[in-house]
């Protein structure tokens, strides 16, 4: 028995145990359960004071909030454009607008502009948190950009705030939200839609999609079909991109996304649907008539306006209210204008041949006038701006920025300097480089090689400068090449997955205004001044940087005075101080193949040349490049440079460069101080090149010293174009050409002039 009690008390023990350590477990479960209801507790507290807070935070924001007014709703925002002398030469927006009552607004265009805009209009209060929230998802799990606002907040954001997205902030937000509740509240859905429908912009300077209506198709909304009346409610959401008129291809993927969301939404049939989308994009499509005469002379530079201010701001000129100050020369511009459009003074070939120019004040990089195109029609709105296109070629206008300004500026080259021009391979290659001419005349100096525009002591420059030093130098004026090689040495185009790069005639004008300067770059400049709706304003001062020493903006400056008087005379302006640089470009074989012209034939002509007060580049050729220049009309950029600065050139005075204290001239050569010794003895010798043989045509044993330069022989070559056929007056040489570096078809399509 005493065992057993014994087997029994052991046999209860553990249970013992058991009974003791049960209520500690069920003191953790309520201890777990503490710590959670007090974490919930201080959250709820939390979210309490942040919602408060939020609130608080919404009641400052909207404090100061403007009122809802008719006015603001109704009216158009336009802005002023004003020239350099403060006159309003242009407004854009103040069209006039043919209006609508909700009345008449169109149950299609209605049912349109809901669909693709807002497809919960009719059931929110003016903020759609469904809305909202949904796009948040769509941005952050499908990479899409969609916005959250309803068209009531667009409504509004369109009569009192900035559509930029960089003025999005949290306070604009709040003001944006609090409006819209308050829409709501006095208008009807109908009435908010027909504000909407008679404000947004249009594109083209209109405003209001009825006003769109009878401009773009001649009749009203009511009468547009269905795939008229899908572009037009298409385009608000980016009116310049979606423009028929410019971009169709475009304007129909947007019109198309319209019909899909009304297809969506149930409000056209598949059959409707399909038959719209099928229907060409410029159906009905009525020729744009020119509200404003004045604008064809100021399209290109009222397009660079546009995109300098939005640059600069962030805002849309179409849509802003803003009054822009720009450094347009209103006569200057005029002037320009009748030079490249009538035969008044420059006699052109014909109707297609295109032109382009930029004029620049050296002394502050403010583009005065400009012109990018020839004969384009009146009613063009925004259109191409050849005078800033990089895919063409200025030739050898670059060899001044990008050998000899290098050569001087790293090396210290002088203008006296020999070279020899004779036959040469691109450097680590097989390639030969050739004159135009197919001629070699030795040696000669940097100033004779610079004003005859040979290439091989081009190439030969830059190969001594490097690529490093010629790609800063060339930063410095404003001008970064995709890629640069050897080639470039006397062309400006490169090349990358078959699009041409290079420089434009704003770009050429800005390098060459360095020269003009004494070696300062201003970046180009279209606006000055911005005032914005509360009347507040910015000030764009121009603001320079060295580019270059001064010295070597005067040898350059020296030795393109002669160019003026030899190869370039048809640019020249009887007693003015003036120099420049011709440019002509090549065709390959393979295009050469397809041209049949007695003449020789150019893709490119440019000048660009600059007094000690304006800058001006010129570009001549044709859309079509397989269209040539020829010999017989490569005068014409030289005419337009030569009417234009004649012109502006008559009201400033008229000064000669002065030498800078770094350079000393020893004859008629420039030299940096303390790097003048005295030239050797040389020959000077012209070669014909042909792929059989070398042939000496002339040779003459001269001395270039650094006070006399040699006469060339007179069996070099001679003009073929009687615009540049007089002979040069200049210390340097006596040998003129028109198409002076125009190579032989047997060239190399990279040889460019």
């Amino acid at each position: 028995m005493a065992n057993e009690s014994r087997t029994n008390r052991h046999k209860k023990e553990p249970q013992e145990k058991t009974k003791k350590t049960a209520p500690k477990k069920k003191k953790g479960k309520k201890s777990v359960h503490s710590i959670i209801g007090k974490i919930f507790l201080a959250l709820l507290f939390l979210g309490c004071i942040l919602f408060l807070a939020g609130v608080a935070l919404f009641a400052y924001y909207i404090r100061d909030t403007p009122k809802l007014t008719n006015s603001a709703l109704d009216a158009t925002v336009s802005s002023q454009l004003y020239a350099a002398n403060n006159e309003n030469f242009i407004d854009i927006g103040t069209e006039n607008r043919v209006k609508i009552d909700p009345t008449d607004v169109p149950e299609q265009l209605a049912d349109a502009i809901v669909s693709i805009e807002d497809k919960r209009f009719y059931k929110h209060i003016g903020v759609d948190p469904i809305r909202i929230v949904g796009s948040a998802i769509s941005n952050i799990f499908k990479g899409t950009k969609q916005g959250g606002s309803t068209l009531t907040q667009q409504l509004v954001k369109l009569s009192y705030f900035s559509t930029n997205e960089e003025d999005q902030t949290f306070k604009r937000k709040a003001q944006e939200a609090w409006l819209s509740v308050q829409l709501e509240r006095k208008k009807s859905k109908q009435e908010i839609l027909t504000y909407y429908i008679n404000k947004v912009y249009m594109a083209n300077g209109v405003y209001g999609i009825e006003t769109a209506s009878e401009t773009y198709y001649g009749k009203s909304l009511k009468e547009l079909t269905l795939a008229q009346t899908a572009l037009l409610a298409g385009l608000p959401n980016a009116p310049s991109y979606y423009n028929p008129y410019v971009n169709p291809d475009a304007a129909k993927s947007r019109r198309d996304l319209v019909l899909q969301a009304m297809l969506d939404n149930k409000k056209i049939s598949q059959a409707e649907y399909e038959a719209a989308v099928k229907s060409d994009v410029s159906d009905g499509l009525q020729k744009l008539a020119t509200t404003d005469s004045n604008w064809k002379y100021y399209d290109n530079y009222i397009k660079q306006v546009k995109e300098e201010v939005k640059e600069k701001t962030g805002k849309d000129i179409d849509t802003a209210g803003l009054k822009v100050y720009t450094n347009l020369n209103i006569d200057a511009q005029k002037q320009l204008y009748t030079i490249v459009n009538s035969d008044e003074y420059v006699s052109y070939p014909d109707s297609e041949m295109q032109v382009a120019s930029t004029l620049i004040d050296v002394t502050s990089g403010k583009v005065v006038a400009q012109i990018g195109g020839r004969n384009i029609p009146e009613d063009t709105r925004l259109g191409t701006n050849l005078a800033v296109s990089t895919q063409r070629d200025f030739g050898s206008t670059v060899k001044p920025i990008t050998d000899y300004g290098p050569a001087f500026q790293y090396l210290h080259y002088s203008t006296g300097r020999y070279i020899t021009d004779e036959p040469y391979n691109y450097e680590n290659s097989s390639t030969a480089l050739k004159n135009w001419d197919n001629l070699y005349y030795g040696t000669l100096t940097l100033r004779r090689a610079l004003a005859l525009s040979r290439n091989v002591p081009a190439a030969k420059l830059f190969a001594d400068v490097g690529v490093d030093d010629i790609t800063t130098f060339l930063k410095g004026l404003g001008i970064e090449y995709k890629s640069i090689s050897q080639a470039n040495a006397i062309t400006s185009n490169t090349e990358q997955d078959g699009t041409k790069y290079g420089v434009s005639s704003l770009k050429m004008a800005a390098a060459y205004a360095a020269f003009a300067n004494g070696g300062t770059y201003y970046k180009p400049q279209y606006v000055n001044k911005i005032v914005f709706p509360d009347g507040t304003e910015k000030t764009y001062s121009a603001e320079g940087k060295k580019a270059m020493d001064a010295g070597t903006a005067y040898m350059i400056t020296d030795i393109l005075k002669d160019v003026i008087s030899g190869l370039g005379n048809n640019a020249a302006i009887n007693g003015l101080y003036q120099a420049g640089k011709t440019g002509t470009s090549n065709y390959t074989d393979e295009q050469l193949a397809q041209i049949t012209s007695p003449y020789s034939v150019y893709p490119d002509t440019t000048f660009v040349g600059y007094t000690p007060h304006y800058s001006m580049a010129v570009w001549i050729g044709y859309n079509n490049i397989l269209d040539p220049v020829t010999s017989q009309s490569a005068h014409v950029a030289t005419d337009v440079y030569r009417e234009l600065m004649t012109y502006v050139s008559s009201s400033v005075e008229n000064t000669d460069w002065e030498m800078p204290d770094d350079l000393i001239r020893v004859g008629n050569e420039l030299y940096f101080k303390g790097t003048y010794q005295a030239p050797v003895q040389s020959s000077t010798t012209i070669q014909q090149s042909s792929s059989t043989s070398s042939t000496s045509s002339s040779s003459s044993s001269t001395s270039e010293s650094s006070s006399s330069s040699s006469t060339s022989s007179s069996e070099e070559a001679e003009s073929s174009s009687s615009t540049e056929s007089s002979t040069n007056t200049t210390p340097s040489s006596s040998i003129s050409s028109s198409s002076e570096e125009q190579q032989s078809s047997s060239s190399s399509s990279s040889e460019n002039q």
